[in-house]
């Protein structure tokens, strides 16, 4: 069989088991058995589609694939890293190469894709927009991540939050790549729809459960 394909095969395989273990996550008790095991299943087969998504996107270039690859390694890995580093001590912890290299691998990419949505917005292209809040997205992770490296993050319920935001984040990447790929079976919409469908329904969930760990002002 053909490399590419047998390669595209098996994207399609992580992406389909990450989305499946990613729904199911949503709907069972946080923190029980259930939700460590499937959610390590939906981390580790959500990472390895973003790692054959880029060696896909590098040899036929599809910024599509390449923003999905991106996302999918750094919000799934880093959410999975703030755990580590919880286990490993307290709030503080100190990151190690490949929490820096993660983190550094966004910041790259969040620039690219503002620089080159700058540029498209010049040329007119309606894709503009989906590059643009998709950097700056990304840049605002980076901002979190430095912070909590350099141990000015007070609150001891942060790395929680952060492991619910990056998780759910990288299944919006999945759910988006899932309905952009799929988008020739679905009803003729603007195609950025489909882009910012999944971003526009789970955020607000997203919001809702980190609210419970989130402290309350004084007044």
């Amino acid at each position: 069989m053909n490399p590419i394909k047998l390669l595209t095969i098996l994207h399609v395989a992580l992406g389909t088991i990450a989305l499946v273990a990613g729904t199911a996550v949503l709907f069972v008790k946080k923190g029980d058995k259930t939700h460590r095991k499937l959610g390590n299943i939906f981390s580790y087969s959500m990472q390895l589609a973003g790692f054959t998504a880029l060696i896909l996107a590098i040899i036929h270039p599809n910024i599509f694939l390449f923003i999905v690859g991106i996302f999918s390694i750094y919000l799934v890995g880093t959410g999975n890293r703030h755990i580590y580093l919880k286990l490993k001590g307290d709030v503080k912890a100190k990151p190690h190469w490949l929490d820096w290299s993660l983190t550094i691998l966004m910041l790259v990419s969040g620039i690219i894709f503002i620089g080159y949505g700058g540029y498209l917005i010049a040329k007119g292209a309606s894709f503009a927009i989906v590059l643009l809040l998709f950097g700056l997205i990304g840049l605002s992770g980076v901002r979190q991540d430095f912070k909590y490296y350099r141990g000015l993050e007070k609150d001891r319920m942060y790395w929680l939050r952060i492991h619910i935001a990056r998780m759910t984040g990288g299944y919006i990447a999945g759910s988006t790549a899932f309905l952009v790929n799929n988008i020739k079976h679905l009803p003729a919409l603007h195609g950025f729809i489909y882009w910012l469908f999944p971003t526009l329904l789970i955020v607000p969930l997203m919001i809702k459960w980190l609210r419970k760990y989130t402290p309350q002002k004084e007044n």
